[in-house]
């Protein structure tokens, strides 16, 4: 079963700690939320790179193009409600 992107940000939260030798017990919900928004920021960037060099090289087709991107598109407002309700 994979990871949550919840658990992958703790994972990595515990590593930061172990490397920089700092207390579990230190704001471990703060970093683990900094790491998680990081992930979800980048996902949402790639997002919108892909959907654009989708539409930069299928413009002779630009019915399919169109959908793929917003296929593509999509996706962010998933992403932006997964890190919204982490506010």
């Amino acid at each position: 079963m994979s990871k949550s992107l919840r658990e992958r940000a703790e994972d990595t939260a515990k590593e930061v700690r172990e490397i920089l030798g700092v207390s579990e017990d230190d704001h471990p919900t703060e970093v683990a939320d900094a790491i998680e928004h990081a992930i979800i920021r980048a996902l949402i960037e790639e997002r919108d790179r892909c959907a654009d060099m989708i539409h930069d090289h299928m413009e002779e087709d630009a019915q399919k193009a169109k959908y793929v991107s917003d296929k593509v598109r999509a996706v962010k407002s998933v992403l932006i409600t997964n890190l919204s309700s982490m506010r």
